[in-house]
């Protein structure tokens, strides 16, 4: 039995000690944070296991693109499982601008201006479809010549490595950090390899190496862990895979699904003991809420216990 604590905020309190205040005080998700972030350091300092970062697009389209770019600038995870729009944003926002929106506009007079609407983020239109297009076609050109068969792992470092700083595919690319994509044909970037593809018959991206390049890395993983942000094809993947070594050995969830309509995006760690998916007793825990308000929190926590690697 832990007495609950009162939060006791001060000045030029850190945010480690703030989420490890909050572990203290109890109430809710704050005991499940704190929690969250102590597993996280503790799968990165593990030097016998790889950690998994699997996250959905949307998140990049908000300023969290910075925390997960942080997370594989500093090298902290071994690998990166997300969904195609992570490419689409990532490269739209090193080229272009996204803007502040709200929740409630008017998505008709939106689409008169247009503007796409991504909760309360803008996209203005010229600075996605159409210059993913633009920038797209002439790096797929060069990649084509270089070869005519390509790993989806391979073609986002060679895309990555035309890329800036401010983005994650290029520190992906540099450090060598394969970004698994299991369902890459759905968004703007699949979009353009289909249309390269009609002028380009000769190129072939090969879906099924990339499964093969994740399960060598999965078997030689000493353990594996994982930093599952949101749900979908990029947490299934990831724990599907983690299945044929009898599964994770930690994982955190973040996620706003509930786990009472059976989806997977809200399935709980303890479900997952059940497929094989994460190992009996392992450390693991859900928060749930708004990634864009624990995730920061949680890596800040991280890199300060770390000390900034």
């Amino acid at each position: 039995m832990r007495p609950v604590e009162d939060l006791e905020l001060s000045e030029g309190l850190s945010v480690k000690d703030l989420v490890e205040a909050m572990g203290r005080a109890g109430g809710f998700m704050a005991t499940h944070l704190a929690e969250g972030a102590r597993i996280l350091v503790e799968m990165i300092k593990d030097e016998n296991a790889k950690v998994m970062l699997s996250f959905t697009a949307n998140l990049v389209a908000t300023g969290l693109r910075g925390v997960f770019r942080e997370l594989v600038r500093r090298r902290l995870v071994d690998a990166v499982v997300t969904t195609a729009g992570t490419l689409d944003h990532d490269i739209a926002r090193h080229f272009a601008k996204y803007y502040h929106g709200s929740f409630y506009l008017d998505d008709a007079e939106l689409a008169e201006k247009g503007y796409h609407r991504l909760g309360n983020v803008l996209v203005p239109l010229r600075n996605y479809g159409p210059l993913l297009e633009e920038k797209l076609t002439p790096i797929f050109l060069e990649a084509l010549e270089i070869s005519d068969r390509w790993a989806p792992r391979d073609l986002i470092w060679h895309v990555g490595s035309k890329l800036g700083e401010d983005s994650i595919l290029y520190w992906c690319s540099r450090h060598r950090i394969p970004v698994f994509v299991p369902g890459i044909t759905d968004g703007a970037f699949g979009s353009q390899l289909w249309s390269f593809r009609q002028l380009h018959p000769e190129f072939v991206v090969d879906i099924l190496r990339d499964e093969e390049y994740l399960a060598d890395f999965v078997f030689e993983a000493g353990r594996l862990g994982a930093l599952v942000v949101g749900g979908g094809i990029s947490k299934h993947h990831t724990i599907w895979w983690a299945q044929f070594i009898d599964g994770l050995d930690y994982a955190v969830y973040v996620t706003t699904a509930p786990e009472w309509d059976g989806s997977l995006s809200g399935a709980r760690p303890r479900e997952a003991v059940s497929w094989g998916k994460l190992k009996k007793g392992a450390p693991s825990i859900t928060v749930v809420g708004d990634a864009t308000l624990i995730l920061p929190l949680m890596v800040q926590y991280a890199l300060e216990v770390l000390g900034w690697p």
